[in-house]
């Protein structure tokens, strides 16, 4: 056997030896929601593992880690924590890419994560009883100079709690009292509990004819709601939703990110997702990697800006 030969059989031979790497994925995915289950972001994503496991042939299913509203975040720490290899994948609100970094947890102070996509906007309302003497938001800030409104809201620190103080600065008028409640619907204001409300469109629904919405708390209009401005045409400065995205670590390879963002995809633009959109009024959709990423890099000023309005 000659020299060239043999280098070619020691070759063959090393490749022979070295372990053969499985196409992605070759292993059960988790989808890590950090919520209880129920709520938009959970039947999305549950929707997204179904298909993933339908597709791909390997299980995948939703993990919820209750804690993901203010932090400190038990969700996105076990994914941050977690191989960047595709195979846990965050399901995370915008309150953990824009405020997660900076509170002081460890695991996510260098933000480790990068979107896959953004697929769905909450559709958060400012509402009031029909027979409220204010009609629209500047009609609410002309009353609220000589009468004491009391605006409830889902706690201290969310983000559509903070939107909803900051009408206060953009709209030149103080609210009279503010307090949270676990659920805001229609026996809310019909009790007097509150006399604005801050809530979803879905739980104001059975109520729709008894309550006026102020103005939507989205990025875009509520297509169920094409007549109510949102807040940030009324005013710009105040323009953010409430969305949910999907993310992995940094570090995670291409073929594993292309896979999952393809059936993210198909799943937002399914009858299922349409009809889900239709029953609530959510805004579901999919923003790429680069939109999604360049969403988030201004909704960080945004609400930066809001919570000076805040004084925070």
């Amino acid at each position: 056997m000659n020299k060239f030969s043999l280098l070619v059989s020691a070759a063959l031979f090393t490749l022979a030896a070295q372990p053969a790497f499985a196409e992605y994925p070759e292993q059960p995915v988790e989808f890590v929601v950090p919520f209880p289950p129920g709520d938009l972001e959970d039947i999305l994503t549950r929707m997204i593992a179904d298909k993933f496991q339908a597709t791909y042939g390997v299980p995948a299913a939703v993990v919820n880690k209750p804690g993901g509203g203010g932090g400190p975040f038990p969700g996105a720490v076990a994914v941050a924590n977690a191989p960047a290899d595709g195979y846990t994948i965050g399901s995370f609100v915008l309150d953990i890419p824009l405020v997660g970094p900076t509170i002081g947890i460890p695991a996510l102070a260098n933000d480790p994560f990068e979107p896959l996509g953004i697929f769905v906007t909450y559709p958060f309302i400012l509402a009031t009883l029909a027979d409220a003497p204010y009609k629209n938001m500047d009609a609410l800030a002309a009353y609220a100079q000589n009468h004491k409104l009391v605006v409830g809201h889902f706690g201290a620190g969310a983000t559509p709690t903070e939107i909803t103080l900051a009408t206060q600065s953009a709209f030149g008028f103080k609210w009279g009292g503010q307090a949270a409640f676990d659920a805001l619907d229609c026996n809310t204001l019909a009790s007097g509990d509150a006399d604005v409300i801050n809530t979803t469109l879905q739980l104001v629904k059975p109520c729709l004819d008894k309550i006026t919405p102020l103005a939507a708390v989205t990025e875009k209009r509520i297509p169920s709601l094409p007549d109510v401005p949102t807040l940030g045409e009324l005013k710009p400065a105040l323009k953010l939703g409430t969305w949910t995205g999907l993310f992995v670590r940094r570090e995670t390879p291409q073929e594993a990110r292309d896979k999952i963002i393809a059936v993210a995809e198909e799943v937002m633009k399914s009858d299922a997702a349409k009809k889900l959109s239709e029953q609530t009024g959510a805004l579901i959709y999919w923003k790429n990697p680069e939109e999604s990423a360049a969403q988030i890099t201004n909704d960080r000023a945004t609400l930066k800006v809001i919570a000076e309005m805040n004084n925070n």
